[in-house]
């Protein structure tokens, strides 16, 4: 029977912190819930290596039935390359209790070559203590291994026609990195042995490390102590220095005091929380304001990023616009008008959307965004693959203006805002009748994965429910930065 004290995974876990390997050892039950977005990226992950393997076709995969059976794919990975198999995916290998999983292995007469697959686009020192752990797996369960590669994507590649698979993944062996790290590794898997054998959680307080090289699988459960208001919850502080802060023994705003040194937007945060004033710069919101000309249009886009790229001229993790929101406003107190796209889960959706927003927007008057580099940098992309477009592009982003200038200069500020000027926090404090919290989709990472989803989905009724739900929700957003005007203008 398959029996192991750490895997890949583990490990890692454990070289991030003790406490994070035992609880999820022991006690898997209290690690925080898994978010959608979190679950697409392990997808992500997934897709990204199926398609990776067809860099080394005519392998056998040795995929188990579950995530925790080992068992079998122990039993045939030996039998298969005692047999000479040339090509193996997810390959499984055990020595001293620790599992290791390849995900393309290459048989050669000189030994074996492994190629371990990631979706991100460069090589980083957690896949380095990766792949040295996973050396020291199959050279102790007495295979040589010959080279050690990294398979990534080359975030440069851009797609013309035919998915080219040869200039869309890079191969960097790493052996020579990982060799010096064995005896740190062999000394690192006794020591987690150890701690694996203890009876009791390991006493570890929060700290950095809980970030590094991810966000730890318990954050939450090792956080039940820490209240509201929070010296954790203070904008403009680095992570650093709240720790420092924590560590002095303040939990709460309540006990920061004046001689510890804050940034200007925390100590307007911490005035605003202690006095439960809200702060209002009539002036400078005044001033803001007489930069504003109607007619207005209210505009948001929504963007998705594949890590394959999909269509011609795209790179991989280029975000391509798909959606967008248009409340318009004649004049103060005209009759709201609302415009709204959403594409296709099929083709580009770049040249319908660039055409139908070009039509929506007409040549006259502001439009008004929340954070507008975001919006710019896409309508420059779509000018840069499609220069058709460019010369009425231009003249689209002359006339953008950003409503988020007088949060982020504090002009405006609640307590409600928790520091924050996002739209996501300024609505609610401002607008209390209107927030995201009810809505099926509620932040612009769930919307990104929810269009790429209609990618493979077949279900009509799927189809509609979710590209409702996209709609209601880029429609809130634009809907939120009138709202959010009017109360600007209400001020002054």
């Amino acid at each position: 029977m398959n029996t192991h004290l750490l895997s890949k995974s583990s490990f890692i876990r454990g070289i991030q912190c003790d406490k994070h390997l035992y609880l999820y050892k022991y006690h898997y039950d209290e690690m925080d819930e898994i978010s959608e977005m979190q679950k697409a990226i392990f997808k992500r992950g997934i897709d990204v290596g199926k398609l990776a393997q067809q860099l080394f076709p005519g392998g056998i995969d040795l995929s188990p039935e579950t995530h925790s059976d080992y068992e079998e794919p122990l039993v045939k990975t030996k039998e298969f390359l005692d047999n000479k198999q040339r090509v193996i995916y997810e390959a499984a290998f055990q020595a001293e209790e620790v599992l290791s999983v390849a995900d393309i292995l290459l048989n050669t007469d000189d030994g074996l070559k492994i190629y371990e697959v990631k979706s991100s686009t460069s090589v980083t020192d957690v896949y380095l203590i990766d792949a040295a752990l996973q050396y020291w797996v199959i050279t102790k369960a007495g295979y040589k291994v010959n080279d050690f590669s990294i398979i990534y994507i080359n975030n440069q590649y851009v797609r013309k026609g035919e998915l080219d698979l040869h200039q869309l993944f890079r191969i960097e062996s790493i052996l020579d990195k990982i060799l010096p790290k064995q005896s740190w590794i062999e000394k690192n898997i006794n020591r987690l042995k150890n701690v694996l054998r203890q009876n009791d959680i390991p006493q570890i307080d929060i700290g950095e490390h809980c970030y590094s090289p991810y966000i730890c699988g318990f954050y939450n459960y090792c956080r039940k102590h820490i209240p509201e208001n929070s010296v954790f919850d203070l904008s403009g502080v680095h992570l650093a220095d709240k720790y420092e802060i924590y560590r002095s023994g303040i939990l709460s705003m309540e006990e920061l005091t004046d001689e510890i040194q804050l940034p200007r937007s925390a100590k307007i945060q911490l005035d605003v929380f202690k006095n439960g004033k809200q702060l209002i710069d009539a002036e400078g919101i005044k001033n803001f304001l007489s930069g504003i000309h109607y007619p207005i249009y209210f505009m948001d886009f929504e963007t998705f990023q594949p890590a394959i790229p999909l269509f011609d001229n795209s790179k991989p993790y280029m975000q391509i616009p798909f959606q967008y929101s248009l409340h318009y406003l004649e004049s103060k107190g005209a009759e709201l008008q609302h415009f709204e796209f959403l594409a296709d889960a099929s083709d580009d959706p770049r040249i319908p959307f660039i055409e139908n927003l070009l039509r929506d927007v007409k040549d006259i008057g502001d439009i008004l965004v929340y954070n507008k580099s975001f919006e710019i940098k896409r309508l420059n992309e779509i000018a840069e693959a499609f220069p058709q477009y460019k010369m009425k592009i231009d003249n689209l982003i002359y006339r953008i203006k950003d409503l988020i200038v007088p949060f982020q200069k504090k002009y405006y500020y609640t307590n409600d805002m928790k520091g924050s000027y996002s739209i996501k926090y300024v609505l609610p404090a401002i607008v209390p009748e209107l927030n995201y919290q009810n809505l099926p989709i509620n932040e612009g990472g769930l919307a990104s994965l929810t269009f790429e989803s209609l990618f493979d989905e077949n279900n009509p009724e799927i189809i509609n429910e979710k590209r409702k739900n996209l709609l209601e929700y880029c429609k809130l957003d634009t809907f939120a930065m009138v709202k959010i005007l009017e109360k600007l203008e209400s001020i002054v």
